[in-house]
């Protein structure tokens, strides 16, 4: 894998936290469990045993995931107007339908519809970059076309 990997300093920092996390308090808890689990005899019928090694794994493949994302990681410069265009890192005024809604283009890993940050690989993200004030996007959505209005690029 040598694909960028592109977090705003928000982003990376969150997910230094999590990998910390992972580290020094989840994983040392789980490894109690498996230990408990397997001191209390047969592991063939020890549900709590199996349950907790399986955690155990998924906790240790996310770890591993964690570290291959930061050895990769590009920090995205939040963007002042310097250029005026739609960058990563830029935060979005976008009229829509008479509607005006803010949105922050970010990396596809720190992407979070729900929070209004969306990926520079989105069908929207890819459209707004290099937009300039004033621009409309159409974007294909489920619904059929939209029509966005670039009103503020911070």
């Amino acid at each position: 894998m040598d694909k960028k990997i592109y977090l705003t300093k928000e982003g990376l920092e969150e997910l230094k936290k999590e990998y910390e996390e992972l580290r020094t308090v989840k994983r040392p808890e789980v490894l109690d469990r498996v230990t408990e689990a397997r001191n209390q005899g047969d592991l063939s019928e020890n549900a709590e045993y199996v349950a907790a090694r399986e955690e155990l794994s998924f906790m240790d493949g996310r770890i591993d995931e964690i570290e291959d994302l930061l050895k990769q990681v590009t920090l995205i410069e939040q963007t002042k107007g310097s250029t005026g265009g739609v960058a990563l890192g830029s935060r979005v005024t976008l009229k829509i339908n008479g509607k005006e809604e803010v949105f922050m283009v970010v990396g596809e890993w720190e992407a979070d519809p729900a929070a209004k940050k969306i990926s520079h690989e989105s069908p929207l993200g890819k459209a707004l970059l290099g937009k300039m004030k004033g621009d409309k996007v159409e974007v294909e959505a489920p619904a059929g076309k939209v029509m966005y209005t670039v009103v503020a690029v911070q």
